[in-house]
C-alpha cells in the first residue's frame, strides 16, 4: 500500500473523515440508547412515588409554580378508589454543595411527610450522599412529621433537622427540597392552576 503525501489537502480530508465516522457513531449510540434511559427514568420517578405513598391504585398528575415562581412542581395524587390517599411531590433545590438534588416528597392530606426518596443529586459521596436512604437513615426523620410544627431547618439554623454529620450544606439542601414542596402544597390544594 503506498503512502499517501502528507499535505494539507490530505490531512483535512483524513480529519474530517475521521469526525464524520465518529459523529455517526455517536449519533447511532444515541438513538440506540435514547428509549432504554427514558424506560429507566420512568421506573425510576414510578418507583419513588410508590415509595413515598400509602397504597393507591390510581394516579393523576397536577404542575404548580414553586413558591418563588421560578419553577414549577410535579404533583402525583394518588387515590385508592375514589378517595385521596396523598400527594407525592417532585421537587427540586439548587442549593446542594454540588448543584441540583431533586426529591420527591409524600404527604398525607393534612400536610403530614409520609416519606421521601432522592431522585438525583451530585453531593460529595461519603457525606452529601447520606441524604439517600440507601446509605443513611438520616430521611428517617421526615418520617410523620408535619411541617406546621417541625422546623424544616438544620439544627444549626433553629431548626429541628439533625444534620449529615460533615454535610451540613447537603443537609440544609434537603430541607430547602422538603420545604419548597410543603408550601406548594399548602398553597395549591384548592387546586390546578
Amino acid at each position: 500500500m503506498a503512502k499517501k503525501e502528507s499535505s494539507f489537502v490530505n490531512m483535512v480530508l483524513t480529519l474530517f473523515l475521521v469526525a464524520a465516522i465518529a459523529a455517526l457513531a455517536l449519533g447511532g449510540v444515541y438513538t440506540v440508547t435514547k428509549e432504554p434511559i427514558a424506560i429507566a427514568k420512568q421506573k425510576k420517578l414510578e418507583a419513588a412515588i410508590k415509595s413515598v405513598l400509602p397504597d393507591f391504585d390510581r394516579i393523576e398528575e397536577a404542575k404548580y409554580l414553586d413558591p418563588e415562581g421560578k419553577d414549577s412542581l410535579t404533583f402525583y395524587y394518588a387515590y385508592q378508589g375514589d378517595n385521596e390517599v396523598g400527594a407525592a411531590v417532585k421537587t427540586y433545590t439548587n442549593k446542594g454543595f454540588s448543584g441540583n438534588v431533586e426529591l420527591m416528597v409524600g404527604f398525607l392530606d393534612d400536610g403530614t411527610i409520609y416519606n421521601t426518596a432522592v431522585l438525583s443529586h451530585k453531593e460529595t459521596p461519603g457525606l452529601g450522599d447520606k441524604m439517600d436512604i440507601k446509605k443513611s437513615d438520616f430521611s428517617v426523620q421526615f418520617k410523620g412529621k408535619n411541617p406546621e410544627d417541625f422546623k424544616l431547618k438544620v439544627k444549626k439554623d433553629g431548626g429541628d433537622v439533625d444534620a449529615i454529620t460533615a454535610a451540613t450544606i447537603s443537609s440544609r439542601a434537603f430541607c430547602d427540597a422538603v420545604n419548597r414542596a410543603y408550601v406548594t402544597f399548602e398553597k395549591d390544594k384548592g387546586g390546578a392552576q
